[in-house]
């Protein structure tokens, strides 16, 4: 029998490294296991910023009407079992092991072996088939029309999030490029729901959806208010929908929620039984970790994943809307291939000290080299080798009244949350 570190390991290590296009590998493995995504419905959920977020309102929403809720997210913010969760619950050990276990000689024997987030995709998809669930929120990986998530049949609503210029490489090095690519989600027949964007972005959705006969809505920003907004959450008015509470904090996160009303107003009227006060529930207690998060307070200590130019914007809003006239510690390390340079300037003028730290990831820069360009920009920065003693760090360095933001690497979030409990 495997167990469940066996089974993250044998992920990690199929011989496909990184991104490849074309669903045939997916396709070939779910046929070998019998096709368990044919018996799923979905909420399909693409875009560059806010995808995480959106399905997790979502998933909130649907469960609070009672319908067992799948939900597949990536990456993953402490540890692999949050990328496949079923009513809030990660797939335990035991099932993790047990399907990988299953797949694993399927997969081994394709011509062409699978991507690691293929082969993911497809333990998911067996997952939420095996726990029986009645709606899964699943989350592109990367893209839209040629992501492994997209083997799905038409889902009960696509939906496109926030669009940024990410992954370039891959999607197109223009907005509408990259929301053709998106748009790759809308099946024929289909309803989709999107973000507002620019017109030109807007034009493409228009167009995909009229050549695929799908019903298109777009969020309602027009009647989108923020009533109040505090460290504990915002309440905010959307159409008709009034004093509705989000604990996740940020302008943006507002808009991500008025997308999820569209993507609720859709399902209703496909027939999904999901009251006004299910909504009103699903967005109160949504949790979603690691986006201007606040781990503890006194001093405060606040983690926020972002680390694309879309996401820093966001984060520099939050620093004026929810930390006037504080100076913040920022604890903070980054990837080597990351174009670290533009994702710091917009957050200096904020900053008193920085604290380094490497990323536990092989593509990671290290402390030392992070502290020497922070410093030459004539901010202090010192670096430190272990995550804890950085933690430690940047709590004495805040003080009492202070505040400890930590931003950059994803991979880095895990060690900073367990340096922290174990204070």
């Amino acid at each position: 029998m495997m167990n469940a570190n066996e089974a993250i390991a044998y992920i990690h290590s199929v011989c496909w490294k990184g991104s490849i296009p074309g669903l045939g590998r997916t396709q070939e493995l779910l046929r070998r296991m019998g096709n368990p995504e044919k018996k799923l419905k979905f909420v399909h959920i693409a875009g560059t910023n806010g995808k995480g977020s959106t399905a997790a309102m979502t998933a909130s929403i649907l469960r609070k009407a009672g319908y067992r809720t799948g939900l597949y997210t990536s990456p993953y913010i402490y540890r692999f079992h949050e990328r496949m969760q079923v009513d809030g619950q990660e797939i335990s050990d035991e099932d993790l092991a047990a399907i990988t276990e299953y797949v694993k000689p399927l997969a081994d024997t394709m011509a062409e072996s699978p991507t690691e987030f293929e082969l993911v995709s497809c333990i998911a998809f067996e997952y939420f088939k095996r726990m029986q669930c009645d709606i899964v929120v699943l989350e592109v990986g990367m893209g839209g029309a040629m992501d492994s998530t997209n083997v799905i049949e038409v889902p009960e609503v696509a939906v496109i999030t926030n669009i940024g210029l990410d992954h370039t490489e891959y999607l197109g090095d223009t907005l509408e490029k990259i929301a053709e690519t998106k748009a790759g989600i809308f099946k024929e027949g289909g309803h989709a729901v999107v973000y507002r964007g620019t017109p030109g972005v807007e034009s493409v959705f228009e167009r995909v959806c009229a050549e695929r006969h799908v019903s298109l809505k777009k969020a309602d920003f027009d009647g989108l208010r923020s009533v109040s907004h505090s460290l504990d959450g915002q309440v905010f008015d959307c159409g008709a929908r009034k004093n509705l509470f989000l604990p996740l904090l940020g302008d943006h996160q507002l808009h991500n929620a008025a997308v999820v009303l569209s993507v609720a107003d859709t399902l209703i009227e496909e027939g999904w039984k999901i009251s006004e006060q299910n909504i009103r529930d699903g967005l109160r207690d949504v949790r979603w970790p690691g986006r201007f998060d606040i781990m503890r307070r006194d001093p405060l200590f606040i983690i926020d994943g972002g680390h694309n130019p879309q996401c820093i914007e966001a984060l520099v809003k939050n620093i004026q809307d929810y930390l006037p006239g504080k100076k913040l510690v920022v604890l903070t390390g980054v990837l080597a291939d990351k174009d670290y340079v533009d994702m710091y300037q917009p957050v200096m003028p904020y900053v008193q000290q920085f604290i380094c730290v490497t990323p536990p990831n092989p593509r990671k820069l290290d402390a030392d080299k992070l502290a020497a360009y922070l410093e030459s920009t004539g901010i202090p920065a010192s670096p430190y080798a272990e995550i804890a003693d950085g933690v430690k760090a940047a709590i004495e360095a805040a003080g009492q009244d202070g505040v400890v933001l930590c931003f950059g690497s994803l991979y880095m979030i895990g060690s900073i949350k367990d340096a922290l409990d174990a204070m």
